[in-house]
């Protein structure tokens, strides 16, 4: 009877430090950035990406609860809030329990053209009131701050739905004028990697995802062991980047079960503006 209870503690032993290797659950990373562009003392944004129609609890209580915590002034969802697999259903629970909680917006990423079905799930993205940036901008007012909302659509439209598309070009025609423009500019774009080109325009913030946070961790060692089109020990596998031109803020994403993630949590970001003389 000893042994079997030694036994029966060290599996459990063993599974509990397997889940908060694997899991650990939903963490809350945040950041905060000041700018002289700001007028208010702060505008709480929340970032997810890469849902991939992952459940967290009944009904998506579990991940809308931590949004509800955040008290967002915006919620951006930037790319692989649906996935090409996984049944639609996760991502309309999420966006029927956050989408009163403040304006939101949607750019699109890889998955869900992979899906080859976009424009159904455009439409079911925007049943909810979100608004889409696709190769856009639009200027908002949020706590008598003036911003500039852009986003970029995910490469893979070129290969599911518009064979002539050039990012490049798209954001070109985009964005050229957004120099003169007055305003605090944030940029929705899924794919980080491609961070050289976005700099190529006067954003204060780019925020992006797709990087899953490198799958495999080992916090202060490895900040991600792979990411796609990134490769093995990606330059950028989540988190907080300073460019000269503009901070960049990747998001390790929420997707679990569906790739293996180690010390590498699913988390909810918070990306607070902060007025420079504020106290």
């Amino acid at each position: 009877m000893k042994k079997r209870i030694i036994r029966c503690s060290v599996f459990a032993a063993f599974v509990a430090v397997m889940y908060f290797i694997c899991y650990g659950g939903i963490t809350v990373p945040k950041y905060a950035l000041t700018s002289p562009k700001i007028q208010s003392d702060e505008i709480r944004i929340v970032l997810l990406t890469d849902l991939h129609s992952v459940i967290y609890g009944k009904n998506q209580q579990v991940l809308i609860e931590h949004v509800k915590k955040q008290e967002p002034d915006l919620i951006f969802l930037v790319g692989d809030i649906a996935d090409d697999r996984l049944p639609i259903r996760g991502t309309r629970l999420l966006l029927e329990g956050i989408q009163d909680l403040a304006p939101i917006y949607y750019t699109t990423g890889n998955h869900e053209y992979w899906s080859n079905d976009i424009q159904t799930i455009r439409d079911e993205i925007e049943a909810y009131g979100v608004r889409i940036l696709a190769d856009e901008y639009v200027h908002v007012t949020i706590r008598g701050t003036d911003l500039i909302l852009a986003g970029v659509e995910d490469p893979s439209k070129q290969l599911h739905e518009v064979a002539n598309y050039n990012q490049s070009m798209a954001m070109q025609n985009a964005f050229s004028d957004l120099e003169s423009a007055e305003g605090y500019k944030i940029l929705l774009a899924h794919r980080p990697e491609k961070i050289e080109e976005y700099l190529l325009y006067p954003f204060d913030l780019v925020v992006s995802g797709h990087t899953h946070g490198g799958q495999i961790r080992i916090p202060y060692l490895l900040n991600g062991l792979y990411a796609p089109h990134q490769g093995l020990f990606p330059q950028y596998g989540g988190g907080r980047y300073e460019h000269d031109e503009a901070t960049h803020i990747i998001s390790r994403g929420l997707a679990k079960d569906i790739k293996p993630r180690m010390f590498n949590p699913p988390e909810v970001v918070v990306i607070t503006l902060v007025a420079e003389n504020a106290q």
